[in-house]
């Protein structure tokens, strides 16, 4: 079932072209990356799907609905954004920060229910930061802040997850660990994930499809086993690189 689709979709920031009559379909169950150089427009293409900026010109349909006959709520209940990085400019405690992630799906001056007090603080013991309800969000590092936004992502529940660099102030375990758990949600829960990286490797690892932006309009999108090939990538890096096997499956390296 196509959860995420574009007609004809064209983006610009600048002088750059981000894609240029792009046609992308995204299942329910799929995970997705967005992989590009630096400038490419990977954080302006993610923002353009989740509908904070228009595009030039085409569509794009979320559950066959034209997303800008969509109200914000509407969007929120059914696709979530984690942003590059987030800025606290009110106090509050992490419970109360990932309780947020429930807003969308409650009617005005309706407080937050005990099902939605217990959601949040099952989503921060999946992030091992059940010790950290109480804590004031302003106190954390940015690797427990990142966590912490996770956490309220998945409080949100939605049907499609987009992400820009969710790896990002990460270290390598919680990395994987958080990969893995959004992994097993779209295979165990019929979740969507569209994410931003920068690391081919977890790309190879975490997902089963990728669009390639190429920085003048040109994309590629498709099964990462056919598009994420070592020609393509050199293609879209500028730079040489060489496939080897690994543990759990083959890798890229520079050369």
């Amino acid at each position: 079932m196509t959860l995420l689709k574009t007609n004809s979709l064209s983006v610009s920031i600048g002088t750059q072209t981000v894609c240029h009559q792009l046609e992308l379909n995204i299942n329910t169950g799929e995970r997705w990356a967005i992989l590009g150089m630096n400038g490419s427009g990977k954080t302006t293409l993610l923002h353009t799907l989740a509908g904070l900026r228009e595009a030039d010109s085409g569509d794009i349909m979320l559950n066959n609905t034209s997303i800008s006959s969509l109200t914000r709520r509407q969007m929120a209940k059914q696709m979530g954004l984690l942003l590059q990085d987030y800025e606290d400019n009110f106090p509050g405690t992490v419970l109360q920060t990932v309780l947020a992630g429930r807003h969308p799906h409650m009617h005005n001056w309706q407080w937050e229910s005990e099902a939605d007090i217990q959601l949040a603080k099952d989503m921060l013991t999946k992030l091992g930061l059940e010790e950290f309800s109480d804590r004031q969000i302003t106190s954390l590092s940015g690797g427990e802040r990142r966590r912490v936004a996770i956490a309220m992502l998945l409080t949100q529940s939605p049907e499609l997850f987009l992400m820009d660099e969710p790896s990002n102030h990460l270290d390598i375990r919680h990395q994987h660990q958080i990969l893995q758990l959004f992994s097993n949600l779209t295979t165990q829960d019929n979740r969507t994930l569209l994410m931003v990286l920068h690391d081919i490797n977890l790309a190879m690892r975490y997902c089963d499809h990728a669009l390639l932006l190429f920085g003048n309009g040109e994309t590629l999108a498709g099964e990462v086993t056919q598009v994420m090939t070592k020609e393509n990538l050199q293609h879209l890096y500028q730079y040489p690189l060489e496939l080897v096997e690994g543990p759990n499956g083959p890798i890229f390296t520079a050369v």
